[in-house]
C-alpha cells in the first residue's frame, strides 16, 4: 500500500497566522518557505508520497493543514474550524481526499473540531477540548468513528493551541509532552515527560522512525536512547506561529474504498 502524505505550500500571508498563546515575532516568509520544502522532502526521502493540496493564498494559516481533516481508516472527516477565519480552509482539502477517493464526512454546526486537537493511537482516539475544538464537535466525531471501533475521548486543553501541541505519541503508544503544558498527565496510562516543549511533537513515519523538530536536541537523544531512529527538520518559522511538525501534514496510510 502507498503511503502518502498531505501537504499545503505556505500562504504569502503566514506571518499574519492567528496567535492565541504566543506574542507574535517576525516571521521570514522566504525561509518559512525553504523550511516547508525541507519539511516536504524529509517526509519523500522516508517514502511518503507527497500529495499537495492547491495553495491557498488567501488563508494566512492554510499551511497547518491537519488542522482541516482527520483522516481514520479510509474515512475523511472534514472539520469545522474553531477559529472562522480559518473555516475556508477545508474546502481545498475535501477537494483533494475526494479526488483520491477517500469517503467523506463533515463536521456540522455547532461542532467545531480543529484536526490538531485529535491524538489517535491503537484504536483509541483522544480530542483536546476547551480551544478550538468544542464537545459537539467531538459527539460528532465519536459518532463517525464508532463504526469503525474507535474510542473517542475529550481531555482538558488550557494552556497550548491544540492538544497535538502539548502531546503526542511514539511508536509505543507512550505520550510524549512537556509537562507545564500539559493539562492532566494522567489522561495516558504510560506518559513520558519531555525536557523541551518541541520535543513534544513527533509524527511517525512506520517502524521506529519518528521526525521532529530540530530545536528539541535533549528529547531527540532521550528518544534515541529508546531505540528510535530520528529524522530532524528546522521549522522555526512556524513554530513562532504556535505550528509543530504534526501540523503541516496529515498522513494517508489506508488505502481509500473502493
Amino acid at each position: 500500500m502507498t503511503l502518502r502524505a498531505l501537504v499545503r505550500p505556505p500562504s504569502p500571508r503566514l506571518a499574519e497566522g492567528l496567535l492565541t498563546h504566543l506574542d507574535r515575532a517576525p516571521v521570514d516568509a522566504g525561509l518559512a518557505i525553504t523550511q516547508w520544502e525541507g519539511y516536504v522532502a524529509a517526509l519523500a526521502a522516508e517514502g511518503w508520497e507527497i500529495v499537495e493540496v492547491a495553495a491557498a493564498g488567501d488563508c494566512p494559516d492554510s499551511a497547518f493543514v491537519e488542522d482541516t481533516v482527520v483522516m481514520y481508516d479510509d474515512l475523511a472527516v472534514i472539520s469545522r474550524p474553531g477559529a472562522v477565519e480559518r473555516r475556508p480552509e477545508t474546502a481545498g482539502t475535501e477537494q483533494t481526499l475526494t479526488g483520491l477517493g477517500y469517503r467523506i464526512a463533515r463536521i456540522e454546526e455547532p461542532g467545531t473540531l480543529d484536526g490538531g486537537d485529535v491524538l489517535k493511537h491503537g484504536g483509541k482516539v483522544w480530542v483536546g477540548l476547551g480551544g478550538r475544538t468544542n464537545r459537539a464537535g467531538l459527539d460528532q466525531l465519536a459518532d463517525l468513528l464508532a463504526p469503525l471501533g474507535a474510542e473517542v475521548v475529550g481531555v482538558p486543553v488550557s494552556r497550548v493551541l491544540h492538544l497535538k501541541s502539548a502531546v503526542t505519541a511514539l511508536p509505543d503508544g507512550t505520550v510524549v509532552g512537556f509537562e507545564p503544558l500539559v493539562d492532566d498527565v494522567a489522561a495516558w496510562d504510560r506518559f513520558q515527560p519531555v525536557p523541551e516543549e518541541p520535543g513534544s511533537h513527533v509524527v511517525l513515519l512506520g517502524g521506529e522512525t519518528v521526525l521532529m523538530s530540530s530545536a528539541a536536541p535533549k528529547s531527540r537523544a532521550l528518544f534515541e536512547e529508546r531505540g528510535l531512529r530520528v529524522v530532524a527538520v528546522d521549522i522555526s518559522e512556524f513554530e513562532k506561529l504556535e505550528g509543530c511538525v504534526t501540523c503541516l501534514s496529515v498522513r494517508l496510510r489506508h488505502a481509500p474504498s473502493g
